[in-house]
């Protein structure tokens, strides 16, 4: 997106200290999702015992289907009922709990360095600045915001979570894990700035599932400002691995709605020109290429029957995050039990 500020004040783009958690997740969104649980929509693989539901045929608390009896097998299991009806000998077959693994993917590349609200009121927690000078709060502040929300929510349900911050490729990356150090180093990892790059966001896909050896939940954060055949060929990656995921557009209001007055110098932040352009002559083109744009992305994520949501950066994250996890579930428990 265009910057109709140029001269505003900039940081300089490099990596910021630990920033507190306070600023990702502010306390009512914290109120509005402790409640809830993530639930991954395809069967997950896991590495340790847990409350998912696991490809693997087991022994353990869910009734999964029936088998002949095998010599060897152990007799506890064998179904006696059925015995008794067919005279022949079958075992239970349970399903295996195991953990659910997520993986925030946060867009790191220059246009997600734009904001038109001001932190102060964005951030909630009684900061008129950010750690590195910033007065306006960016698509990139959001992004960060809802991957810390994500991944508290799956460390507190006693699961998996790891993050990656890429642009034109993977930037940093913190490896999934349930222990006490993981939440610091998450946040650690959200603490930077945007790099001035585009998105490829093919390439960080391949570089993050070459890191993933078993399925799991992946949260795509980004503007999605890229062609979408390669969003779609990045998407179709991810299906072919076998993971599930959940895709959240994040754009500012002004990028929605353009609603500019004055002629104005227009900055690209990934190393585009600048252009000085009457904002009321090209509103009504602009407003219809980027729905059309919203659009086709949304349409490419649900043709591989993953979940998409358009996120505000003028939005609390509370109320919708919390809408949409609950929402996530109830359609999870309609096609479990029909």
């Amino acid at each position: 997106m265009p910057d109709p500020t140029p001269d505003r004040p900039r940081s300089d783009r490099v990596r910021l200290p630990e920033q507190d958690a306070s600023l990702y997740l502010h306390p009512q969104t914290l109120a509005r999702l402790r409640t809830f649980e993530l639930r991954a929509k395809m069967i997950v693989e896991g590495v340790m015992s847990g409350q998912h539901r696991s490809p693997y045929q087991g022994f353990s608390v869910e009734f999964a289907q029936h088998r002949p009896y095998v010599a060897g097998d152990d007799l506890r299991h064998l179904d006696w009922k059925v015995f008794a009806r067919s005279d022949k000998l079958h075992l239970k077959q349970y399903q295996q709990e195991t953990n659910l693994d997520l993986v925030a993917m946060v867009d790191a590349s220059g246009s997600m360095d734009y904001g038109s609200r001001s932190f102060a009121e964005a951030s909630g927690v009684g900061r008129k600045t950010s750690l590195d000078g910033r007065d306006y709060w960016s698509k990139f502040d959001h992004a960060t915001a809802l991957a810390a929300a994500m991944c508290y929510v799956t460390l507190r349900q006693g699961d998996r979570a790891g993050v990656v911050v890429f642009a034109d490729e993977v930037r940093s990356m913190v490896r999934r894990s349930s222990s006490t150090a993981t939440w610091r180093q998450v946040v650690g990892a959200l603490s930077t700035h945007p790099v001035d790059r585009p998105t490829d966001l093919a390439r960080a896909t391949d570089q993050t599932l070459a890191k993933i050896t078993n399925r799991c939940l992946i949260v795509l954060i980004s503007d999605f400002f890229e062609d979408p055949e390669r969003i779609r060929a990045a998407l179709a990656r991810i299906k072919h691995r076998g993971h599930d995921l959940i895709v959240f557009q994040v754009l500012d209001r002004a990028e929605r709605t353009f609603e500019f007055a004055e002629s104005a110098p227009f900055e690209g932040l990934e190393g585009e020109a600048v252009l000085r352009v009457d904002p009321r002559a090209i509103r009504r083109s602009y407003l219809d290429a980027i729905n059309a744009h919203v659009e086709r992305v949304e349409k490419i994520t649900r043709s591989f029957g993953f979940d998409y949501q358009i996120v505000d950066t003028h939005d609390w994250l509370g109320p919708p995050l919390a809408a949409f996890v609950a929402r996530r579930n109830a359609q999870i428990k309609r096609s479990k039990y029909g």
